[in-house]
């Protein structure tokens, strides 16, 4: 009975003081609660209406504000990338400059345009014309690197000949022409640099038309080493419009037909089996054709109305070797000279190889990607 009743007066006590305990806390947080009130009714006691006023004149401050912390709209740490407007009157400023120049030829020298003159100049002597035949000339070229690769494809010669024959007849391509240019005084500049590029652009050809083909040996050759009965060369998967055309496959592509097709489109890489277009454009091919003959007039029409005048003028300077009259004259043709070179790209690059694509009905129309700004690296010509 003692023990009980020492048991009942413990667990009396315990229950006591946690009621206490837990009154207490409630004290404190009441006590704290209290003591925030009576800061926030001092604050509200000592605001003042000159504090009210500040306040209120610094939010009127921030709505009506039209300054902030900012950099200088061209400065490099503005962040400011949009200067169409300044490029727009830099256009502006070019066009005026360059029709004063315009104006002031024409008044200075009148109308030169002769489109005459050119045609007469290319028909003076018909029979006697060193680039075009110069040009003629290299079809010798392709007909040996077409027989050299038929002797290869059926192990007539061996590899190491066949490069070596190869070897001769690229180098004989480019420096042929170049000898026969510089020791033959009728041929004229515009048909010499006409010639000269006609060979470098077969030059780079026929060297992808015959590492293409060993490359195709060499697959061949590896699969009748693993007993494989296709000796076709994988090709790339045809694409739209190529269901009209057969596939080829090495060495059915060593005719005269492949290499004349590739000698003519405009590509630089050579394939066996070219992407296609399904059939030709009459009205786009129509275009191109009046963009070339207007583009080449205009040429040939800035050249004799500025170029030539600018250029004859030129030579007393040089003869004198006043270097200040030197550097004038270079100024001067500057001009000209680049909306010559942007008037033969679009020419040349757009208008002469869509036609040329067209006609042909070559598919990859793609042709100045890295001549004009390539998106990304490693893109093939």
């Amino acid at each position: 009975m003692g023990d009980r009743s020492e048991r009942g007066s413990v667990k009396h006590k315990r229950r006591t003081t946690i009621a206490g305990d837990a009154a207490g806390a409630q004290a404190k947080r009441g006590g704290a609660e209290t003591l925030s009130g009576q800061v926030k009714e001092k604050e509200q006691r000592h605001e003042t209406p000159a504090n009210k006023h500040k306040n209120h004149s610094d939010a009127g401050d921030d709505a009506f504000s039209c300054h902030k912390l900012q950099e200088s709209l061209l400065s490099s740490s503005s962040g400011y990338s949009n200067y169409r407007g300044i490029l727009n009157w830099c256009v502006v400023m070019l066009v005026l400059s360059n029709a004063r120049l315009v104006l002031e030829n024409l008044i200075k020298y009148g109308i030169l345009v002769d489109p005459i003159q050119i045609i007469s100049l290319f028909l003076k002597d018909p029979y006697s014309w060193p680039a075009l035949c110069l040009i003629i000339v290299s079809n010798g070229f392709i007909m040996a690197a077409l027989y050299i690769e038929r002797k290869l494809s059926v192990g007539s010669i061996s590899e190491g000949t066949g490069t070596f024959l190869h070897g001769i007849n690229l180098a004989a391509l480019l420096f042929v022409p170049a000898g026969t240019v510089l020791s033959l005084t009728s041929i004229t500049p515009v048909g010499g640099v006409l010639a000269l590029s006609v060979f470098t652009i077969l030059f780079l050809k026929l060297y992808s038309y015959r590492d293409v083909n060993k490359w195709c040996r060499e697959i061949r050759h590896a699969k009748a080493r693993t007993l494989s009965r296709s000796h076709s060369c994988p090709s790339v998967h045809k694409a739209n419009g190529t269901t009209g055309y057969t596939h080829v496959s090495y060495p059915a592509n060593l005719t005269h037909r492949d290499i004349y097709y590739f000698i003519f489109v405009p590509t630089l890489c050579y394939e066996l089996n070219f992407p296609r277009s399904p059939r030709i454009r009459k009205r786009f091919l129509l275009r191109r054709l009046l963009e070339m003959v207007f583009l080449m007039q205009l040429m040939l029409g800035l050249i004799q109305q500025w170029m030539v005048p600018t250029i004859q003028n030129s030579m007393k300077p040089f003869q004198d070797m006043d270097f200040t009259r030197i550097v004038e004259r270079l100024l001067k043709l500057a001009v000209p000279n680049h909306f010559i070179w942007l008037i033969f790209f679009y020419w040349y690059f757009h208008s002469s190889m869509n036609f040329v694509a067209e006609l042909m009905q070559f598919g990859d129309q793609d042709y100045y990607v890295l001549h004009y700004g390539s998106a990304a690296e490693g893109v093939a010509a």
